[in-house]
């Protein structure tokens, strides 16, 4: 079963999508940063540094062997910025058109199957005009399932909240209903849980920030790990004001609530937004959405949850659940921005898995009516 990942930036989705069992025939992006990290790990995928308004049907096929209406899988994560709780969510960013390309793309190919992420808010505020159209479009010639999942349900160290949409052809609907003499759900099913919810032990509890990076080497601020087992395992610097900031939220259940006024910014004084500032993450809960700016404790509760330091980068990837052989190229900077911006892997993958059991039932159906013609 193959698959094209679209705005595939450094290979989150195309992880999940890989691990599923799919190839990954195609990767486009237009970041030259992102597509650094993705061709040093997806070594045997195509890949093309490019705006999507100038890619084309034609020009996938001719770096692919996959034709239009051929049995595969159209995936995207168009920007998303502009749909974010925490951009300006301005409805002119002329990223919130990027989605439109991809609907243009699934037109032109005509995939059996699609897969889009992106932000809640995509579905509602300044995106909810533009996602209704999206559904308008595709629903010409797609059945489309979509809902909010949480990444912490499927088994990501992190309350992550995504926009998750899922499609299939309507005339390959038609056979897979056929076949299954019934009809089915697109979407996958939740794995894990709250623990506080998980009363009745149906699902796995939610995994914890201190089961995913505890075991990497300890690090102070602005260290980087110098051993050849272990990528990325590199942190920023901060002030010895900085440092003392953590240590006070270390000892007062995280928060920078507890700092003392001599400690506190002008900024935060009577403001209750964007409390997590400056913050830890608890050890026995699941990591607060990751960001672009994932290491920088001014930017979230990124602090690391012992160590008077902020997340490392490969400790930004471990919570968004990135193999621990997929090396970052790139600044810290830069990596923090890809590992921020990525799909989890975990949550692409319980996408990926349920697109694929179904593709390849279409595969075999197909494959059948060939053999039952000749």
């Amino acid at each position: 079963m193959k698959a094209i990942d679209l705005f595939c930036g450094a290979g989150g989705l195309s992880c999940g999508l890989q691990n599923a069992g799919f190839e990954v025939a195609l990767g486009i992006d237009i970041d030259a940063n992102a597509l650094a990290s993705y061709k040093n790990y997806f070594q045997d995928t195509v890949t093309i540094t490019a705006d999507i308004n100038d890619i084309s049907a034609p020009i996938i096929s001719s770096l692919t062997d996959l034709t239009p209406g051929s049995n595969f899988l159209l995936a995207g994560c168009p920007p998303c910025q502009g749909f974010s709780s925490l951009g300006k969510r301005d409805p002119h960013d002329e990223k919130n058109q990027l989605v439109y390309q991809y609907v243009r793309l699934i037109q032109e190919l005509k995939p059996t199957f699609i897969l889009m992420e992106n932000v809640p808010g995509m579905s509602k505020n300044v995106g909810k005009e533009i996602f209704q159209k999206v559904i308008n479009l595709l629903s010409k010639n797609y059945i489309v399932e979509y809902d909010t999942l949480n990444a912490a349900d499927f088994g990501v160290p992190q309350t992550r909240k995504r926009l998750v949409l899922h499609g299939i052809r309507k005339d390959v609907y038609t056979l897979l209903k056929q076949e299954l003499n019934n009809a089915f759900s697109l979407l996958p099913e939740q794995t894990h849980c709250d623990p506080k919810k998980n009363t009745n032990k149906q699902y796995e509890n939610w995994r914890t920030v201190g089961e995913t990076i505890m075991e990497l080497p300890p690090l102070v601020a602005g260290e980087a790990y110098n051993g050849n087992d272990i990528h990325n395992h590199v942190c920023r610097n901060l002030s010895q004001t900085n440092i003392k900031r953590l240590n006070f939220a270390h000892n007062n259940d995280g928060s920078r609530t507890s700092l003392p006024e001599e400690y506190r910014l002008p900024c935060h004084n009577g403001v209750t937004t964007f409390s997590d500032t400056y913050g830890v993450m608890h050890l026995d809960k699941p990591a607060p959405t990751l960001t672009s700016g994932c290491t920088t404790i001014s930017k979230g509760r990124f602090g690391h949850p012992t160590q008077n330091r902020g997340i490392s980068l490969r400790e930004a990837a471990k919570l968004q659940t990135f193999p621990d052989n997929f090396e970052f190229i790139g600044t810290l900077s830069s990596i923090s921005l890809q590992i921020g911006n990525a799909v989890p892997p975990l949550l692409a993958q319980a996408s990926a898995e349920k697109i694929y059991h179904y593709m390849t039932l279409v595969n075999n159906i197909m494959n059948k009516n060939i053999n039952t013609a000749s």
